[in-house]
């Protein structure tokens, strides 16, 4: 499939936005997103375009809860992975209530978190990115320090480890296998789902080249994955025989460049990351399909105050939120 956007392409939604990283959508016409101003919470855009903000107001608050990777559950929260470095999973309720999930693996606090994803066995996969408190520390291409936490009925547990900070993990439409982005591993990996729940070993699925920095992903309905970078604001679309495409290229060249050198030099820092943000797509770091059959995709960001979106001419699988 043959699929490229431009500029003019685009429509965008929401407004007041605040780091809207991940972002997602329901059958209503709901759009959410992550949205890390005042103590933190989910922006709700409805079909109509009103922005509506779920934040955490009660309960176990921490000092710096910033929003990131997150599932809409079955009764209408908020499953969240905490970014800030508190760390940690929570809950956040429609009435605003913050409920700590997980706050520690085998006695040790967690860092971090960048995702939480439930299955539709209802088994939860959180995205650890590094144990390094200092994330900078992990922005290099030789330091693999990342893991998957699995929690389901048999408790939490570490279910893969050696991934290249850890971006978001989704399991595919077959439920077979576990797919995760290594955004300094620069792949989509993937790990068999055992039948006792138990990851197997790691396999690389795709490799990216010069300039890509995979965050966010997406399956689509036919075989094919919808991947963002960040720095070079790119969206490509990987499709079931492995070729990749460039559906959308708004990276500055110079930033785009930089930022490889730095990566080949082990030299890349925050600062690399933060020059994608003046993109129109805010440094974009996620993507879900929505609207009336599926084929609106919505991108989220990491320095956007709305939310990007584009008609795709092939349908994304139907999520498991779909309906909630």
């Amino acid at each position: 499939m043959m699929f490229y956007l431009t500029k003019d392409d685009f429509v965008f939604l929401g407004r007041n936005l605040r780091r809207p990283e991940c972002v997602l959508a329901t059958k209503s016409g709901d759009v959410f997103a992550s949205h890390a101003a005042d103590r933190g919470g989910i922006a709700q855009i409805d079909v109509n375009g009103r922005t509506n903000f779920i934040m955490a107001t009660a309960g176990d608050i921490p000092d710096d809860f910033i929003p990131n990777g997150y599932s809409l559950m079955p009764d209408g929260s908020f499953l969240i992975a905490n970014v800030g470095n508190d760390g940690g999973v929570y809950t956040l309720n429609r009435d605003g209530t913050l409920v700590p999930f997980l706050l520690e693996i085998d006695g040790i606090k967690l860092p971090a978190c960048n995702f939480a994803n439930r299955d539709e066995l209802g088994r939860i996969w959180i995205s650890v990115s590094t144990w390094s408190r200092n994330r900078d520390e992990s922005f290099k291409k030789d330091v693999a320090d990342g893991v998957i936490i699995l929690v389901d009925n048999k408790g939490a547990r570490v279910a893969a480890q050696g991934i290249g900070f850890t971006n978001e993990n989704k399991v595919d439409p077959s439920g077979q296998w576990l797919f995760v982005h290594e955004t300094m591993g620069r792949s989509i990996c993937r790990f068999p789902i055992n039948v006792d729940g138990e990851l197997g070993d790691k396999e690389v699925y795709a490799e990216y080249g010069p300039g890509v920095f995979p965050d966010g992903f997406e399956f689509d309905a036919e075989g094919g994955i919808w991947c963002t970078s960040v720095v070079s604001n790119r969206i490509i679309r990987i499709d079931k025989d492995g070729e990749q495409v460039t559906v959308f290229d708004e990276g500055d060249e110079e930033t785009t460049s930089s930022a490889e050198a730095a990566y080949q030099n082990d030299t890349y820092t925050r600062e690399n990351l933060k020059a994608g943000d003046k993109s129109i797509l805010g440094n974009c770091a996620s993507i879900g399909f929505g609207g009336h059959d599926l084929k609106t995709c919505f991108i989220g960001s990491l320095a956007s105050d709305r939310i990007a979106s584009f008609r795709s001419p092939v349908a994304g699988v139907v999520p498991l939120h779909w309906n909630f």
